[in-house]
């Protein structure tokens, strides 16, 4: 089952495919996006890596908290489901 992760205190310059770099050694990714705000396409400085094992999420949220990226250290935690089922 996928288990995705959020990743906040990212770089104005993290991009997808810097984060997913950054996270592939960890096991199969899905997914790794940076949020960006609809108006200015500018990221928000927060993103969400989505990997194929429950094992493998665990393991990179607990190594790669608190870890530089892009020059920032990132906070990294399993994501939560927001009420209503919104997506960004």
């Amino acid at each position: 089952m996928p288990k995705k992760l959020f990743v906040g205190g990212l770089a104005w310059k993290t991009d997808d495919t810097s984060l997913q770099e950054a996270f592939a050694s960890f096991g199969e990714i899905m997914e790794a996006r940076v949020v960006q705000d609809r108006d200015t396409g500018r990221s928000r400085g927060f993103g969400f890596v989505t990997f194929t094992s429950d094992d493998a999420a665990e393991t990179a949220a607990k190594e790669m908290d608190g870890q530089m990226l892009d020059g920032r250290a990132i906070r990294v935690d399993v994501a939560r489901e927001q009420p209503g089922g919104r997506r960004s």
